[in-house]
């Protein structure tokens, strides 16, 4: 079987300068390149991450971290990081923090992070200092897409902003009884997605001349189901919202099943407003606050290859993502 060292041999040059031409990595000349690419394909040579490894200290693969293995926003940011990374020839190693005490410390080991990734891509997941110390100790290169970590790169929306779109649609629509499903009482983590999305909602009221009635605040994971039985707590107020605005497009979904459930018109007795754009949220007619949360992975992931390519550890740097409101059906004037 033909190896590394029989297309070195071949070409002329060291081992560790035909891992890095077949890497796409610095370092090597275009006409080395070219010629080390011709002779390997003419031997029917293909790089396998671990060997291409052994010369550069490079695994050819970039771990992605995420906070749990479902969700639709976990799964499109991957989808979009994972277009860029293959694109330049790195494997994607998937983690994620389901089992939160046992996973979180075996995704932190930074021996073992060295050894397996070139570089490290973290969707929305919040990091502690000790965090950030031990991924500086790793010396690879780290994106985060979501919140602003301090001293780390990341992509992201402004949530409080993205909060603040979606109460003023409905405001401007004449709601003002409006509820707020999203957050969850038993977040280990800390994602603050929820908390900054409340407090654009909590501002726009306030400046209508409405204090949020902290009862029309109802937790809600980012699932259909945890929309439904948030619709279910707020059936079960003794006010009654004509609009709710959903931390997530996935909430909203559950909110509109449950409302027409219960024989509860929307948008005519109930305006409801998502986040996200989701893939089937115009099926649903929901009105939404869009991110394009595809690129936000493909620009992750696109800084993260620069940064891998250079060689060169830039300043940390924040791209804020512009986001749109997108209204459609779900959404109506109050009805007086």
């Amino acid at each position: 079987m033909t190896g590394i060292v029989d297309v070195a041999a071949r070409a002329g040059v060291s081992v560790a300068t035909v891992s890095r031409a077949l890497r796409g990595l610095p370092g090597v000349s275009a006409t080395t390149r070219r010629l080390v690419q011709d002779i390997a394909a003419e031997l029917g040579y293909v790089a396998s991450p671990s060997a291409a490894g052994l010369p550069t200290g490079r695994t050819g693969a970039v771990a992605v971290v995420s906070p749990v293995a479902r969700g639709w926003y976990f799964t499109a940011v991957l989808e979009g990081a994972q277009e860029v990374l293959t694109q330049h020839g790195y494997d994607v190693l998937r983690y994620d923090l389901s089992e939160v005490e046992t996973n979180r410390r075996k995704v932190f080991d930074t021996q073992l992070l060295r050894k397996r990734a070139d570089g490290l891509l973290i969707m929305s997941l919040p990091l502690d200092a000790d965090e950030v110390a031990a991924l500086h100790a790793m010396h690879r290169p780290v994106m985060v897409v979501g919140p602003i970590v301090p001293g780390i790169s990341s992509v992201r929306v402004d949530d409080v902003e993205v909060g603040r779109q979606a109460t003023r649609h409905l405001v401007e629509l004449g709601h003002r009884v409006i509820a707020f499903a999203g957050g969850d009482p038993d977040d280990h983590l800390g994602f603050p997605v929820s908390p900054d999305r409340r407090l654009g909602y909590v501002e726009v009221l306030r400046s209508v001349g409405v204090e949020a009635d902290p009862r029309l605040s109802v937790p809600a994971k980012f699932t259909v189901e945890a929309g439904i039985a948030a619709y279910g707590e707020l059936s079960a107020l003794d006010v009654v919202p004509t609009a709710v605005f959903a931390v997530s497009d996935e909430v909203a979904m559950g909110i509109i099943y449950a409302a027409r459930q219960h024989g509860v018109r929307v948008p005519e007795d109930l305006s409801v407003i998502g986040v996200d754009d989701h893939d089937l949220s115009w099926l649903f007619g929901l009105s939404t606050v869009a991110q394009d949360v595809r690129e936000e992975g493909r620009l992750a992931a696109a800084a993260l290859v620069d940064r891998l390519r250079s060689g060169i550890d830039s300043e940390p740097s924040v791209m804020t993502v512009p986001t749109k409101l997108i209204a459609r059906t779900s959404t109506a004037p109050l009805r007086t």
